[in-house]
């Protein structure tokens, strides 16, 4: 596998590069949601295409009291699993330098940033935007796999990609989970052995939702009752339901909505994790 460290040299091997290109844009950490999003891309690119990977922990998503000097990092473990599933380069730029250099332009997409994670964590879709739409510049997949888990990040990447008339396409993943059903996250590495205990009341409360809704509830506050008591053992950041195309807050569901919630837990250095999770709901 191809290791680049460098802008330029990423535009040395794209320049030379032939035949269908998959992308996997990660901060790294990589758990078994991440390579099945690598085994997609090796899937779409077919044989006699390239699968590409890029590793950085982008510090313009991050707010000024996040966790990102405690994002959990393992370069040389990450890629020896990539290699594993396939992928033929990775693109682990060291300084962040190499990305926002004299770097005074900014992307961000208006509206679908007003609710779930974009209210609570103000500046990180621009964050996200931004150096996804620098990767997209240098790397020109035709297909790029992202993960459901993220479900607004997704959607506002889109947006992004189609607005930005940015060629290839954009295509998500299912949640992947661990076998208890906590969706998998590289933070959930920070969890101290009880809050990952505890981090199990949100796929019990989700599997409530999914059961309320299937016995006929159509009614958002109804289909979320008794969330903050449900998801006690962690200090709950948001539980919305909100409208699956435009992420707006929904009363009733008459066509398709997610139901998103971020929790903290206490982490191994005496902080707090966030983990996030979400269900679409079709009627």
């Amino acid at each position: 596998m191809i290791v680049l460290r460098t802008r330029s040299a990423v535009l040395a091997w794209r320049a030379g590069l032939r035949g269908p290109l998959g992308f996997v844009p990660t901060m790294g950490f990589f758990h078994d949601g991440h390579l099945s999003l690598m085994r997609e891309a090796r899937r779409r690119a077919g044989p006699d295409g390239t699968v590409a990977i890029s590793i950085f922990v982008n510090p313009t998503q991050f707010g000024p009291n996040e966790d990102l000097d405690a994002y959990p990092r393992d370069e040389a473990g990450d890629l020896e699993k990539a290699a594993g599933v396939g992928v033929d380069v990775a693109f682990c730029p060291t300084d962040p330098r190499e990305l926002y250099a004299g770097s005074r332009t900014w992307v961000e997409v208006e509206g679908l940033d007003q609710h779930l994670c974009g209210r609570a964590r103000p500046g990180h879709f621009r964050g996200v935007c931004t150096v996804v739409a620098k990767l997209w510049g240098l790397i020109r997949p035709d297909v790029a796999i992202f993960g459901e888990k993220d479900y607004q990040q997704l959607a506002i990447l889109r947006r992004m990609h189609a607005d930005l008339c940015l060629g290839g396409e954009v295509v998500g993943m299912p949640i992947a989970r661990e076998t208890d059903g906590l969706a998998m996250s590289s933070r959930n590495a920070n969890l101290t052995e009880h809050s990952r205990q505890d981090a199990l009341a949100i796929p019990g409360f989700m599997d409530e939702v999914r059961r309320r809704f299937a016995a006929g509830e159509r009614r958002s506050a109804a289909l979320i009752a008794g969330a903050r008591v449900a998801l006690r053992p962690g200090r709950v950041d948001y539980v919305e339901l909100v409208d699956a195309a435009d992420l707006e807050p929904v009363e009733t569901i008459e066509r398709p909505a997610l139901c998103a919630v971020a929790v903290f837990f206490p982490s191994r250095g005496g902080g707090e994790v966030r983990l996030i999770d979400n269900a679409v709901l079709n009627p």
